[in-house]
């Protein structure tokens, strides 16, 4: 267990390592366990070691008399919603999201299309660890179906929604170049380009698994993206990661956006559409803020993490939600992030909008981050944060999840990592100099802590 990564985003490690066939089998028959008798869905990413990982999942849910329906290479949204659809009882998206090749994990769903909480993540995990598995004699031995509409019905889901009117923009003609890391995006997103009348360019289009660059659609990763945006004269370019929940923007100069501006353009578009509340997590842009104020609608701030924003927008029934790390949330699809709802959003704004993408981006309060990151070689993380906490006792803190230090054009927010054995520290002001320079200045304080 001390080599995994288990959390509230699941299990995750590195595979042959802190991730074993045992390991994997053993959180299976764990999951089953506890949702008892039923339906699972299973779906994975693309990956090279999800055939293998898929083998011992299923091995695990049978051996407990679990049923399972296998849905194959998909989004990780695609398996929540068909967990929903097909009245499962639970499921499980095996993927690793934005890790890099030699990682994968099980993301465990409940009966509503959400991840466990932690309150359910700890039984699991307690279950693992007491091998307390519910294991059936052979003739109540598991089943498995095949199911191949999944990807269809997250489409057709999206295209039915009130927001998106598919005619319009197909009316507009748009050139779009595509990055799908040779990841779960090569399933879904042709299909959705397609029915949206798109003329669409890819780049990594083949869900071999096999990643052609650092996987998570950061500015720093998308290079020959934005290169394609300009050598096609593309409006824009659109890049997700290998489980298609997570959406970076293009701009038609060849610019990324940032990843924080695609939920900051779902929310420009949805807020004035529909009033309600809107739900993020404590490192999304301040940008956020701004447009609530604009369509007078109240922020929610969360920790970081899908299940701690989605469970609080459906507590408050918000009107749109998500994470800056390019995760958009809409609860009339369904409580999870959505890169091709991400997408369909997208677009149709900038169908309705008498310009460019660059235009468009420009109207919205501006600000500036910085991402870096400190790898830890021991526990010390609430050590140090503890140390920074009283260094910066006078200052405008938030503890809702690490530290959050705020000033009034600018922040910073150091956590600990829930994927990866790091300290995440994330900072944003007016200029990427400033923020840069915060990232940096916390940086060295925590080296000497």
């Amino acid at each position: 267990m001390a080599q995994l990564m288990v959390s509230i985003s699941g299990v995750r490690g590195i595979v042959g390592e802190g991730l074993t066939p045992q390991v994997t089998l053993n959180f299976a028959q764990a999951f089953g366990t506890f949702l008892g008798n039923g339906k699972v869905v299973v779906g994975r990413d693309s990956r090279v070691t999800g055939e293998m990982m898929k083998n011992a999942v299923f091995a695990g849910l049978l051996a407990v008399g679990s049923d399972i329906i296998d849905i194959g290479v998909c989004a990780t949204p695609t398996v929540q919603m068909a967990v929903e659809h097909l009245g499962a009882r639970g499921g499980i998206a095996i993927t690793a999201s934005h890790n890099p090749i030699e990682w994968n994990a099980l993301k465990l769903i409940d009966a509503t299309g959400m991840f466990l909480d932690e309150q359910q993540g700890q039984q699991v995990i307690r279950i693992v660890e007491e091998k307390s598995f519910d294991h059936v004699t052979w003739e109540k031995i598991g089943k498995v179906e095949k199911y191949d509409m999944a990807t269809n019905d997250h489409l057709d889901a999206i295209l039915k929604l009130d927001f998106i009117d598919a005619e319009k923009i197909a009316s507009r003609k748009f050139k779009v170049a595509v990055d799908c890391v040779n990841g779960a995006g090569g399933v879904i997103i042709p299909e959705l380009m397609k029915r949206l009348g798109c003329e669409t360019v890819y780049i990594n289009r083949e869900p071999s698994g096999v990643f052609p660059r650092s996987p998570e659609p950061v500015p720093e990763n998308l290079k020959e993206l934005c290169k394609k945006v300009k050598e096609e004269k593309a409006d824009i370019g659109f890049a997700v990661d290998p489980d298609v929940d997570r959406l970076a923007i293009v701009s038609e100069k060849g610019k990324p956006l940032g990843e924080e501006y695609t939920l900051a353009l779902a929310v420009n578009y949805v807020a004035q559409k529909k009033r309600g509340p809107v739900v993020v997590n404590a490192s999304v842009t301040k940008a956020i803020d701004d447009l609530a104020k604009k369509y007078r609608s109240e922020v929610v701030r969360t920790k970081v993490g899908e299940i701690h924003v989605a469970k609080k927008m459906k507590e408050i029934e918000a009107a749109i939600g998500g994470e800056g790390n390019g995760g958009v949330i809409l609860p009339e699809l369904h409580l999870g992030r959505d890169a091709p709802l991400g997408i369909a959003l997208t677009l149709q704004q900038l169908a309705e909008f008498d310009g460019s993408i660059s235009m468009l981006h420009r109207m919205l309060p501006q600000y500036f981050q910085s991402k870096k990151k400190v790898e830890l070689a021991d526990k010390a993380t609430a050590t140090i944060i503890d140390k920074i906490i009283k260094q910066y006792a006078k200052e405008k803190i938030d503890l809702i999840d690490g530290i959050k230090i705020q000033w009034d054009n600018e922040w910073v927010h150091i956590r600990a990592s829930n994927t990866e054995p790091i300290i995440r520290i994330l900072a944003e002001a007016k200029s990427m100099e400033r923020a840069d320079a915060l990232c940096y200045k916390f940086i060295k304080e925590i080296e000497s802590a």
